[in-house]
This record gives structure tokens, sequence and C-alpha cells, in this order.
């Protein structure tokens, strides 16, 4: 679904010093302006709230298709069974015409057969009796439907006033993201380029930190991947060429390792097809609430990529984050979802060595990335979805 796109890159979406309050520890500049690094966390909490909105534009919009789904379904069913009962009222009333023409019945039967509340007439032990077994049973299939058809619309109702507030949910989730979007257009609006040149800086040498913490990481997993692979490998410590397991093969070593490496292949290979076509997305812009194919939010890329690897992921992140495995961050593996923040806002899919390709935020567009972009505290969780 198209939304709305800031016209900038992260580090041009900064801002005019003269929309921001000063923070109660820092200290006044002479022209008491908070300072640049202020101003670029200001906007970078605007952006976050943003997404935090879309992820719940998102859960509102999927709640709201399912819901109408829901209605439609409600609604066919009772013109269905509406239709039924018309027909069943018109076998009852030839019934009815047929007992008035040869007096088997009194006159009024009629009238009691059509009604609304037809106790009554059953009450009546000789009219009982004047009713054959086929039209009792008509009668009888003709109240249960029409019971059985209150009920529905009374649920189609309700599932009417639920598709409602669902919707209801939707505007207000959407009214939040134009507004922190127009908040950070408005401060951009009134950045100076001197303000833009120096808080190019400052974004640059945030992302040599997050390359540096990243090359750490592929160091870390390298090293670990080189242990394990020497210790499965590993000849007898005593020379003699047997290992202390070979009387036991079925709690052998290599019997364990064959079935890691069944599961670990299987998982590789789908990441694999994951992957692909999170790079085929590079370049394409982050719009909020997109799944895609032109553009993508972050839930958005990561669904539609594992999809293309035949695993169906829920849309939003904090349905995400909760549907695979949780690892630690040093046992990541390509394909692996890194989740971000404490509210879990931010999903990107790890690519190895410390990277992941994501869509990071209004303005910017899916790319690779270091998963340190914006600190190592903001990183919530790494999980494994298949």
């Amino acid at each position: 679904m198209a939304g709305i796109r800031t016209p900038a890159l992260a580090t041009a979406a900064l801002t005019s010093v003269a929309l921001l309050s000063q923070t109660a520890n820092a200290a006044p500049s002479t022209d008491d302006r908070p300072s640049l690094e202020e101003v670029e966390k200001k906007v970078d909490d605007l952006y976050r709230q943003a997404e935090s909105a879309t992820e719940k534009y998102n859960a509102a919009k999927e709640k709201a298709t399912k819901q109408r789904k829901k209605v439609d379904t409600l609604l066919d069913d009772v013109a269905q069974r509406a239709q039924k009962l018309n027909d069943a009222r018109e076998e009852l009333g030839t019934y009815a015409a047929a007992q008035y023409r040869t007096g088997a019945s009194a006159p009024d039967t009629a009238t009691l057969l059509l009604a609304d509340s037809p106790q009554d007439y059953f009450d009546q032990t000789q009219l009982m009796g004047r009713v054959t077994d086929r039209q009792k049973g008509a009668v009888d299939d003709y109240f249960a439907d029409q019971a059985e058809t209150m009920k529905k619309r009374q649920e189609a109702s309700r599932s009417l006033q639920t598709l409602t507030d669902s919707q209801n949910d939707l505007r207000t989730a959407k009214a939040a993201v134009q507004k922190k979007l127009g908040s950070a257009r408005a401060l951009l609006s009134q950045l100076t380029a001197e303000e833009k040149a120096r808080l190019a800086k400052i974004e640059e040498r945030k992302r040599q930190e997050a390359a540096r913490k990243a090359a750490e990481l592929a160091e870390q997993q390298a090293a670990q991947a080189a242990a394990q692979q020497e210790s499965a490998g590993s000849p007898d410590p005593a020379g003699t060429g047997t290992s202390t397991s070979s009387s036991s093969p079925s709690n052998s070593p290599s019997t364990s390792t064959s079935t890691s490496t069944s599961t670990d292949s299987s998982y590789a290979t789908k990441a694999e097809k994951a992957l692909a076509f999170a790079r085929a997305q590079i370049g394409k812009p982050y719009v909020w609430g997109a799944t895609g194919p032109d553009s993508y939010d972050c839930s958005g890329l990561t669904q539609a990529a594992w999809k293309a690897a035949g695993v169906s992921l829920p849309r939003v992140t904090y349905d995400q984050v909760n549907a695979g495995t949780t690892v630690s961050l040093s046992a990541a593996q390509p394909g692996d979802l890194v989740f971000f923040y404490a509210d879990v806002t931010h999903v990107g899919i790890y690519i190895g060595n410390g990277m992941m390709i994501h869509a990071p935020k209004p303005g910017a567009y899916v790319r690779e990335e270091s998963i340190y972009y914006d600190g190592e505290s903001s990183i919530h969780s790494v999980v494994r979805p298949a």
C-alpha cells in the first residue's frame, strides 16, 4: 500500500533547532540552541516513533482485512438462509391453503402456520392431529432455520462493529504516522547547508563505528566456526587412530553431527532463497505500510523475502519475533531475522559478517548495513524463522 515518503535520506532529515526543546541535562550553547547531536537524536526519535506507528497501522490493516472477509462470509450466509426461509414459507403456505380447501383444518390454520410464534398452534391437540408428519417436519425446519438465521444476523452485526473499530484503529495509526513524518519534514525544511554537512560527518562517524563492530562480530563468528570444525575433525589425542566413542555408534559424535548438518543444510537452502530475494530489492524505497513489489517497510521486506523461500511469516515485527527460534547474536546465521529496540519495531535479514539487508526508514532505500547501525544497545534479539 502506498504511503508517504520523506524526500531525503536520514542525514538530510535533521533539523532546525527552533522547534526543539532544550533537554534538562544538555549544556546550552551561546544561542540557546541544542547541539547537532541533540538535533539528530530528535529526528531519529521521530522516525522511530513513525516506524512504531507503522507497525500498529500494519496490524490494524491486517485485522480489518480479516474482519472484512469474515463479515462478507456471514452476510452471504445470511442471504442464503433468508432465501431458504422464503422458499420454506411458500411451501408452508401451500400446505395451509390445501388444508383450508379440503376443510382439513380451521380457517385460521394458515395464519397460525405462518405466525412468528407458532407454539400455541402446536399446543392444541386437535390441530396437531390434522398436520401430517411431513408438514410438521417442514414447520419444525422452518422455525429452526429462522432461529439460526437470526443468530447469524446478530453475529454479522457484531462483526460489522468489530470491523468499524478496526477501521477506526487503522485511521488513528495512519494519522500517527503522518504526524511523525510531518514533524520530521518540518524540521528538515529549516536545516541549513552547514548543518547538513556537519550532521553528515556525525552520521559517517556512526557508520564507521557500526562497521567496526560488525567486523568484530565477523571475526568472533569465524573463530567459533573454526573451533567447531577443528573439534569435529580433531584426531585421537592419544595418536591411536581410534576414538573413545567408536564402540557406541548410536551415541557417536558423527551421528549427531550428521543430523545437525542435515538441519543446517535445509535451513541454509531456504535462507539462500530469502537472501536472494532481499538482495534483489536493494535500492527500492522504504514506504510505510508497503509490502512490495515496488517498495517496502521493514517487516514487509522480511515477510516477502521468506515467502520467496516458502516460509510464511506474520505481517508485523512483534508477531515475526515469535515466529521462530531465538538464537544468540554470536550464533546468528545468514537468513536470521535481527530485531531492534525494546518495543520490537524494526527488523532486518542477517547476511553474515555483522551485516544485514533492511528497509531502514522513510526517505531511505533498502540496503545492506551493519546490524550496529543504531548502536549495540538497539539490538533486541535474533530469530531463526525456519
